[in-house]
């Protein structure tokens, strides 16, 4: 049987914690900052949290 492998766009995503949660960058830090407000892009900066429910199928891709 072969080695399973990692999907690689999935991995540039995403990330798991030790505790096992999946991590993530939040959308919408790209481009039009200048239509966002400062309380809005500040929020935007932190790393969010996968949930729950989609956990299982982003940690099936990521194989390690």
């Amino acid at each position: 049987m072969g080695k399973i492998k990692t999907h690689k766009a999935t991995a540039k995503r995403f990330s798991t914690t030790k505790s096992g949660l999946v991590k993530l960058n939040h959308t919408n830090r790209r481009h039009k900052l200048g239509l966002k407000t400062p309380k809005r892009k500040r929020q935007l900066r932190k790393a969010g949290y996968l949930s729950n429910s989609m956990a299982p199928t982003i940690k099936s891709l990521l194989p390690r």
